[in-house]
């Protein structure tokens, strides 16, 4: 089973007064703290389980800074096998089309069984990212989901989908797929002090919008719908 599992550098903004920064576009992150997306780190640990079920491979991407890399080599550390990190100037002020847009243009030079991702993130709940990244893969999707069970390795998964009212819909899936995970299908580990000394020396794979053959008009605040 060869997985992909997209992870977000998110503040914290729980116990924290927010403010509007000077661009009038975003918040004053000078005085968050940062770490993964909640529901990006149950995608984590969901992939890790089943890799070490059935084995295989789990690729970490994440679109972002330098920063960033302090939840990729986290997910590393837990298990995770390869990393890429999306970095470019072009990719700024994304909204979830544009950032579907620049993981597609990853994950379409890997080869995968399931891409995992967050139901939504922390920062604009748009839970939007799962779908439109499947649409343009062009691969069935569930999201919000809180059961996954792999019927055929590599064919068709059983997965168990959270819907208001504490209702779950169950249905099956063929691979390649896309599935956003929602918190509480499982209970995400620590990383052991090896695994985070292992992850400390492995490489993250750093690409542009040019690597992956992406035209700055398609991403970033440019490409966006969302304005």
């Amino acid at each position: 089973m060869n997985m992909v599992v997209c992870v977000k550098r998110v503040p914290d903004t729980s116990e924290s007064e927010v403010h509007i920064d000077a661009s009038g576009k975003d918040i004053d992150k000078s005085r968050l703290s940062f770490g993964i997306n909640e529901c990006d780190n149950y995608a984590v640990e969901e992939a890790i389980q089943i890799k070490e079920r059935l084995e295989g491979n789990v690729t970490v991407i994440s679109l972002g800074g330098k920063d960033s890399d302090e939840v990729i080599r986290m997910a590393l550390a837990k298990g995770g096998d390869d990393a890429i990190r999306l970095e470019d100037d072009a990719f700024a002020g994304g909204d979830a089309l544009a950032v579907a847009k620049a993981l597609a243009g990853a994950v379409k030079g890997l080869e995968y069984d399931i891409v995992f991702t967050g139901a939504l993130t922390d920062d604009d709940g748009y839970a939007a990212v799962p779908v439109a990244l499947a649409e343009l893969l062009g691969v069935p999707h569930a999201t919000y989901v809180k059961k996954v069970e792999i019927l055929e390795p590599g064919k068709k998964a059983k997965v168990g989908r959270e819907l208001e009212g504490g209702l779950m819909e169950f249905l099956e899936i063929d691979m390649p797929c896309v599935l956003g995970i929602q918190t509480g299908i499982n209970e995400p580990r620590y990383a052991s002090f090896k695994g985070i000394k292992q992850a400390a020396k492995k490489e993250i794979a750093v690409k542009s919008a040019a690597d992956l053959g992406l035209d700055a008009a398609d991403i970033g605040e440019a490409g966006s719908w969302a304005v």
